[in-house]
């Protein structure tokens, strides 16, 4: 079973952990994340990066590990590239959280298939929502002294 490895700019990684682990708590040593913190070197993240992913693979032995990063060229993505071997682990930049949750359904399926399956997930989870007027409710008139949404 593949396992999943999030390296963003903090806090997105552990945030999408936190998103998954809210769906599946099961996931917990299936999922690892790593925040790239401003005042660190790419250096001690790949450090730390190499670390977590020796657990991850430890934990889930004979799977593949998909690497999930949040901006290509930005020091996670540079990081994670220093990580992925393009066999046993693959790498795709552009995280958001339909693709994550594709990766949740679909990890047991190759690592191939589930790049394509994150892929399309990712791509396929961003769109422009219709504006409709508000259902089954009555619209207030203007209050000038209402100032709720000035802040």
């Amino acid at each position: 079973m593949n396992s999943l490895f999030i390296i963003a700019h903090a806090p997105l990684a552990s945030a999408l952990r936190n998103c998954a682990l809210h769906v599946d708590p099961e996931l917990a040593s299936a999922i690892a994340a790593l925040d790239v913190q401003p005042n660190l070197s790419a250096e001690e993240s790949l450090a730390s990066a190499r670390i977590q992913l020796a657990q991850l693979r430890g934990n889930h032995a004979g799977g593949g590990t998909l690497v999930l990063t949040d901006l290509f060229g930005a020091t996670p993505c540079n990081v994670a590239q220093q990580l992925v071997d393009g066999a046993q682990s693959k790498l795709i930049a552009g995280v958001n959280l339909p693709m994550l949750m594709r990766c949740i359904t679909y990890r047991r399926e190759s690592l191939d298939t589930l790049v394509a399956r994150a892929m399309a997930g990712g791509t396929q989870g961003v769109m422009q929502v219709a504006v409709s007027a508000p259902q089954k409710q009555t619209l207030r008139p203007h209050d000038p002294n209402d100032r709720h949404h000035q802040q």
